[in-house]
């Protein structure tokens, strides 16, 4: 699992680290630079999965892959034009992390790769403090070369080994040098693993105008949610009475009446296409089924949100902004109770944004630690990630009311910026 993201120079930020647990909440006002730390993970997860640099930045017509908000042009924090990213990530072993650094320069319309690293982190003992380091690869441009637009990461992990040793002529290979880079085959074992949690980062953005189509059988989710109906309909039975199941569980508190089931089915001359299905009642009336035309925008996020816990696989990262978009103030204890559980079950760890006051009332004291504050310093700015439980005067500020209530009335903001002036 990806433990913490330093972003240095990127977007609006200087240098600051947001660290990730199993569910993070990462609250700030408008324009504080939630969107730009989320971006990152999104440009990691395109470069994860094979794409160019400058195409995960900018964008890609022929793919249809949509820039990065700003562009390349907002890229990095002005006025530099250099920006670095680090991730640190769970290692193949128990008492092992891998680090992961990537340099870009930015230069109007190209971009160049300035330094990627990859160093294993091993630990005398699980969670001991001063590890041993041992470089897996290190390319720095200054060496020779330049002008690279691919990602070391994912272009190693493509080459075959030959007798357990790989040979890569980064030359001829990633036109970069003339040297010969040599890989034990336990250091390709670090670099897939590191991957593939850069690729299981997931990037959710239901929309509820979307999901009311039928959609096509599917075993991926889109990032809009438009095709869950074809997710769940194309699982296998018995899996998908599982699925669905626990959907129904999970939405049977949201809305006033009495949901008996929720479910997808194929429909069409082919069988090709799937629609989402509830069966609800009233009472003493008698129950009615209706799909997904008939839903309200708040069940769909959740009935989308609660399909991605489901079907996203285990070490992923799921990424949500505005988790709570369409749902009552009163539902926000069940959101959040059900991100809790679902993503501890299912080994998937979640990361959303929220400006619901109810929400982080839901949180209370107990969600202290995992709460990440976005915030601009007074004097220069750049945004920052503080820890809320870092907030010199939040003991002070929790005597005099609950986290929802400071957050309405700004007053974690203005002791952030009390704090900045001093």
């Amino acid at each position: 699992m990806i433990k913490e993201l330093r972003l240095k120079n990127w977007k609006s930020f200087a240098d600051a680290t947001l660290y990730i647990d199993p569910l993070t909440l990462l609250i700030g006002t408008n324009a504080s630079g939630k969107s730009n730390a989320l971006d990152a993970l999104l440009f990691l997860h395109r470069l994860a999965s094979g794409g160019y640099i400058f195409d995960a930045i900018n964008g890609n017509g022929d793919t249809k892959l949509q820039a990065l908000r700003g562009g390349i042009e907002w890229v990095c924090l002005k006025p530099h034009r250099q920006f670095t990213l680090e991730v640190l990530a769970d290692g193949v072993e128990a008492n092992q992390d891998c680090r992961y650094v990537l340099t870009v320069q930015v230069n109007q319309l190209n971009v160049e790769l300035i330094a990627e690293s990859l160093t294993l982190l091993t630990y005398e003992s699980v969670g001991g403090l001063l590890p041993k380091e041992k470089d897996i690869f290190r390319y720095n441009s200054k060496d020779g070369g330049g002008g690279n637009n691919l990602c070391l990461l994912s272009s190693f992990a493509s080459i075959p080994s030959l007798d357990g040793i790989l040979t890569l002529n980064l030359g001829s290979a990633l036109s970069l040098n003339q040297t010969k880079t040599f890989f034990e085959k336990d250091a390709l074992v670090n670099i897939n693993y590191v991957l593939a949690q850069l690729k299981q980062i997931f990037i959710f953005d239901p929309i509820p105008s979307h999901i009311r189509d039928d959609s096509p059988l599917s075993k991926k989710l889109n990032t809009d949610g438009s095709n869950i109906a074809g997710v769940l309909a194309a699982l296998e039975p018995s899996r998908k009475e599982e699925v669905e199941a626990t959907l129904t569980n999970y939405f049977k508190s949201l809305p006033e009446s009495d949901i008996k089931r929720v479910w997808a089915e194929t429909i069409g001359r082919f069988n090709s296409d799937a629609m989402l299905y509830c069966e609800e009642g009233w009472g003493e009336a008698a129950s009615h089924e209706i799909d997904a035309r008939g839903m309200s925008d708040g069940s769909l996020r959740y009935l989308a949100i609660v399909t991605a816990l489901l079907t996203r696989e285990k070490g992923s990262l799921l990424v949500i902004e505005e988790v709570d978009n369409g749902l009552h103030p009163s539902r926000a204890h069940l959101l959040l109770e059900m991100l809790r559980t679902l993503g501890k079950e299912r080994g998937v760890d979640v990361i959303v944004t929220t400006h619901n006051p109810a929400l982080l009332d839901a949180a209370g004291g107990k969600m202290l630690p995992f709460i990440t504050v976005a915030h601009r310093d007074g004097k220069t700015g750049v945004s920052q990630l503080i820890q809320l439980e870092d907030v010199n005067q939040l003991p002070k500020l929790m005597a005099s009311g609950s986290l929802g209530k400071l957050s309405t009335e700004g007053r974690i903001e203005a002791a952030l910026k009390r704090e900045d002036a001093q």
